[in-house]
């Protein structure tokens, strides 16, 4: 007689902490997490974590709260007890995510809002800056998740937080796959980049030069070029074998970058027609083009 099969244990609650550089995007993430469904709970003191983490009004939601310098009390060496403290429970699945900018897009940013920076209420914001800087790197080295803003839109940030951290995971992995100009640097984001400027450069050609990889033109003459085939089916051989083993791992979001130069042709065009092909065989695919207006003259 055959034992009954083991009931499956319970899904383990989302607890994300997120942390980070201020001016990062801490409120535009906060506000993707709550959109998802999570309790999202902006500023709170340390030593008020654990006792919402237990709130039974709670109801076992899905949780996100930013802890971040502007609280007087904030300590990266109580936060990461705190996050010790909560990953050894079995019941909670805990993530640190911590987001961060470039000095010079921090300075921007303050600089356009004319916000205070909360390290440096009577300095330079570079001041703030750089001390908040110093105060976090070992939080930051201790994060699931580090997300670079620097080049981010408002938007892409939260397809981002909706890629990793949605509730619902039934849909298995989702595919991310966009083009980017190296001149402007390889998104931080990417679990893969693939380089694709040895194919031939349309930009050479005046009447393809205002033209993008979406345009039909473009297309055939990268197309031509006699490595592209071989580049595009190798590339695919290789992901299609990779892309569940991920899954396994319990990674439900996956970004592939493709690379060229100016980031309006040859890049736009394989993102393009790698998208297609993962499409067939049955992945959900999302399209994104960072740089293809950065280089229109």
């Amino acid at each position: 007689m055959s034992k009954p099969d083991k009931p499956a244990p319970p899904p383990k609650r989302r607890i994300v902490l997120l942390s980070g550089m201020s001016g990062a995007g801490l409120s535009t993430a906060l506000k993707a997490f709550e959109d998802l469904g999570y309790e999202a709970v902006d500023n709170l003191r340390l030593g008020l974590v654990p006792a919402l983490v237990d709130d039974s009004n709670m109801a076992g939601r899905p949780l996100a709260v930013v802890v971040d310098t502007r609280n007087v009390n904030f300590s990266v060496d109580d936060l990461m007890r705190m996050l010790h403290e909560l990953a050894k429970r079995s019941d909670l699945d805990v993530k640190l995510v911590f987001l961060e900018s470039s000095d010079e897009t921090l300075q921007q940013r303050f600089t356009e809002t004319r916000r205070r920076h909360p390290l440096a209420a009577d300095r330079p914001v570079t001041d703030g800056i750089r001390r908040e800087r110093e105060m976090l790197w070992r939080l930051r080295d201790q994060a699931d998740h580090v997300v670079d803003t620097s080049l981010l839109s408002i938007h892409e940030l939260r397809r981002l937080i909706v890629g990793h951290y949605r509730v619902d995971n039934t849909a298995g992995l989702t595919l991310f796959i966009t083009s980017f100009s190296y001149r402007h640097g390889v998104p931080r984001e990417a679990d893969m980049v693939f380089d694709a400027r040895f194919l031939v450069n349309p930009h050479w050609d005046a009447k393809l030069r205002p033209l993008t990889g979406k345009d039909p033109a473009v297309a055939v003459h990268i197309a031509r070029d006699p490595d592209y085939a071989a580049f595009i089916e190798h590339m695919t051989q290789l992901l299609l074998p990779l892309l569940p083993r991920y899954q396994q791992e319990g990674k439900s979001y996956f970004t592939i970058a493709i690379g060229c130069t100016g980031g309006r042709h040859r890049s736009v065009f394989v993102a393009e027609q790698l998208a297609t092909l993962l499409a067939a065989h049955g992945y959900i695919v999302g399209v994104g083009h960072r740089d293809l207006d950065r280089g229109k003259k």
